[in-house]
């Protein structure tokens, strides 16, 4: 359910020609599913994140926030106090009264009554849920700037989109790149089809598990968690992809490393921060790094090999992938 809210608003923003950040949250505040649309930045893609937060503490729609402080600015000191983000278009997930989540919508320019982020959202929800979705909040109309804009802009684009080595299969391209100066980002597009694998890898199992896919700057191109998963389970899948990117090699070399020498296992994890669980693996296709997944909730030891799976199908022999030594004889 949540995979078709974020792609109904995905499929609103193509034809509007926009592209926007989405994440669904649930009751206890856990990811449950995100995309960045491709030449989606930081702001975008926490920004969304920011307003599904404050949908969720509010119980309410992040908008109601956002008019407080149009009508009193002072007001907004305290949200941030509170770490609530006085933005539009983070709306509770509220079915025959009954709230079951968040959903939260970033990275587009409004154009009321046409199009915002809480536009996009609500009528997602209402194509998923029906009418029993409660109404929008009142917009209330904004208050003239009381500082003249005459501070000089300077403009920062780029002539030509950056290029790449890797095929435009797996990277985006053209004003998507441009947008985020990278030309080996991972396309939304190709991220998906890493977690559909590795999610149909779990299915066959009889497993769920939560992924995360991250680019080089760390930041979220895709996530889901299977149904089922807690916390930890989903926790676990962030640590192991932003260990991996810092670490640029598979979780798994880490903790085998540690096994071999305890003594270091103090220093990796506090000084350094690193998650040492097997199951996250750097996206590194054709020699080029362009990201980490990290995969977490599968008993067994199946992680990594969920991650694998992804990565093969997504890449084929263009991925590298973890290669074990035989054991020795005995």
């Amino acid at each position: 359910t949540a995979e078709r809210l974020v792609e109904t608003c995905e499929a609103a923003a193509t034809k509007e020609g926009v592209q926007i950040s989405a994440i669904v949250l649930d009751n206890d505040g856990n990811q449950v599913y995100f995309d960045r649309m491709d030449g989606q930045g930081y702001l975008n893609i926490i920004t969304a994140d920011m307003k599904a937060r404050t949908a969720l503490m509010l119980r309410s729609p992040s908008k109601i926030l956002m008019n407080n402080v149009i009508e009193d600015q002072t007001r907004e000191l305290q949200y941030i106090q509170l770490n609530e983000f006085a933005n539009s278009g983070g709306l509770p997930i509220v079915v025959n009264k009954q709230m079951i989540g968040t959903i939260g919508v970033g990275g587009s320019a409004p154009r009321v009554p046409v199009w915002s982020d809480e536009i996009r959202a609500h009528k997602a929800l209402t194509e998923v849920f029906g009418a029993s979705i409660p109404a929008l909040e009142k917009d209330v109309p904004a208050k003239p700037n009381p500082n003249p804009a005459n501070v000089p802009v300077p403009r920062f684009t780029v002539a030509n989109p950056p290029k790449t080595n890797l095929s435009s299969d797996w990277a985006m391209s053209g004003k998507a790149a441009a947008n985020v100066f990278d030309g080996n980002q991972l396309s939304l597009a190709t991220a998906k089809k890493i977690a559909k694998a590795c999610r149909d890898y779990a299915a066959g199992k009889g497993f769920a598990g939560s992924i995360f896919i991250l680019d080089n700057a760390g930041e979220y191109i895709h996530m889901e968690r299977g149904d089922g998963q807690v916390f930890n389970n989903i926790r676990t899948a962030l640590l192991k992809a932003q260990t991996a990117l810092k670490t640029r090699q598979p979780t798994s070399v880490t903790n085998a490393q540690l096994r071999n020498n305890p003594a270091l296992i103090a220093r990796q994890t506090t000084y350094f921060n690193l998650f040492t669980n097997a199951g996250g693996i750097p996206i590194v296709v054709d020699g080029q790094m362009v990201g980490a997944i990290g995969v977490g909730g599968m008993p067994g030891g199946n992680d990594e090999p969920c991650a694998i799976e992804g990565l093969k199908a997504a890449f084929g022999d263009h991925a590298t992938i973890p290669v074990y030594p035989q054991a020795a004889a005995k």
